[in-house]
């Protein structure tokens, strides 16, 4: 758990999810990208849902998600739609 230390919106169960899908460090993440690295969660969890997405998107450019921009989110809703439409 020490990998993700203080990284915004990435608790216990996150980390472990994210570990689970082989990603071990916030250097990982940032490489995979965020939708990526949510469709490897995606596959382990499917009931991940948006809010996770922009926990990783937030995770990546380090703040909350709640900051993440409103163009961001609108990004990242539409790739997850995309998901849930194809499954």
């Amino acid at each position: 758990m020490n990998a993700f230390k203080d990284i915004p919106n990435l608790g216990k169960t996150l980390i472990n999810k994210l570990q689970e899908a082989e990603i071990e460090n916030i250097e990982q993440l940032r490489m995979i990208g965020s939708e990526k690295a949510f469709l490897r969660l995606k596959t382990i969890d499917p009931d991940a849902c948006i809010n996770m997405l922009y926990a990783l998107d937030g995770a990546v450019q380090g703040i909350r998600w709640h900051q993440l921009s409103k163009e961001r989110k609108e990004e990242l809703k539409f790739y997850f739609q995309q998901l849930t439409l194809n499954n």
